[in-house]
């Protein structure tokens, strides 16, 4: 049956999983992932037969949840934390860059790989967090909001990487690249703003009007992936175009609505994505390079750990 079959397994895997780790008071998250490993290429328990579509649709699982959270999320929350977001994320990503490389020298990775090392680490997964933060219940509270206003710096932060870490060896040639992805990027950020505030609240209040739960499901849906591919057309990321349309209609008066709507949708396709990344684990190079990989994930933890606890404390949120 193909990935119908994939499908129906992954998600009974994950099923599994995750009453395991709710059993065991564990994140969800962890559940899923073991999931991902049983059902994977690597482990040969459950083959998945067709695992390029399901990191097809798990990147659309990504591009939901992120719209989701957009969507309960409102840009008065990021005045606050306006400083350690635009001033405090730079400093971070350069310390971050610079303790990684540090990292792979100590490996005695060549410096082009230790860059690339240290670039990797810098950035945090932006979907883990964001679910994380759901799960745990602190949506909303300080501690998020300084997260969220670093994460979409971060995630800004990675267009300049993608253009500079294949250049590394004739970096000149990138700086022109830099400056016209820079450039679209803003037109994209001012197109979105027009948009979302002028055309978007128009269309949702026309369609609200026919009473149709169906047509209202697809028609922010449609935003969310349809921003997203146009986010994605321009340079930026899938995921954060759909992050940015859930954040511009959250400002609307269908923000709620659209949020109670789309959340089944979400948990099924974002839970694509996390068993998708347990597929890509291989348990024997894990065991193979057991000694490395735990002291790469002790350094980096403690690392980062420092770096963004000082960047806190500089910017006056210690008690984060």
């Amino acid at each position: 049956m193909g990935i119908a079959a994939d499908i129906a397994i992954i998600i009974v895997a994950a099923l599994i999983g995750g009453s395991i780790a709710h059993l065991l008071r564990q994140p969800l998250l962890i559940g899923f992932i073991l999931a991902g490993v049983v059902v994977g290429p690597y482990t040969g328990i459950i083959a998945i037969s067709e695992v390029h579509n399901i990191e097809l649709l798990a990147e659309i699982g990504v591009a939901l949840l992120l719209f989701a959270i957009g969507l309960e999320f409102s840009l008065k929350e990021l005045n606050p934390v306006r400083n350690i977001a635009i001033f405090g994320t730079p400093i971070q990503i350069i310390l971050t860059i610079i303790y990684g490389m540090g990292i792979g020298r100590f490996l005695n990775l060549d410096w082009q790989s230790s860059v690339w090392l240290g670039s990797l680490i810098s950035i945090s997964s932006t979907m883990v967090i964001l679910r994380t933060l759901m799960s745990q219940g602190r949506m909303g509270t300080l501690s998020s909001r300084v997260m969220i206003g670093m994460l979409l710096v971060q995630d800004l932060a990675v267009i300049p990487m993608m253009i500079i870490l294949p250049q590394l060896t004739n970096f000149e040639s990138g700086l022109s690249i830099i400056g016209i992805a820079a450039l679209k990027g803003f037109i994209f950020l001012g197109v979105m703003i027009f948009v979302g505030t002028r055309i978007l609240p128009i269309l949702l209040s026309h369609i609200a009007r026919w009473n149709s739960r169906e047509l209202f499901l697809i028609a922010i849906t449609a935003i969310g992936l349809g921003v997203g591919y146009a986010s994605y057309l321009v340079g930026l990321s899938f995921a954060f175009g759909a992050f940015l349309a859930g954040i511009v209609l959250s400002e609307s008066d269908y923000g709620h609505q659209a949020l109670s709507d789309i959340i089944p949708l979400r948990d099924i396709f974002g839970l694509l994505f996390f068993v998708s990344v347990g597929m890509l684990l291989d348990p024997s190079f894990l065991i193979s390079n057991i000694k490395t990989i735990v002291l790469l994930v002790f350094l980096v933890t403690v690392g980062k750990g420092l770096i963004f606890g000082g960047i806190s404390i500089l910017f006056k949120y210690g008690n984060v």
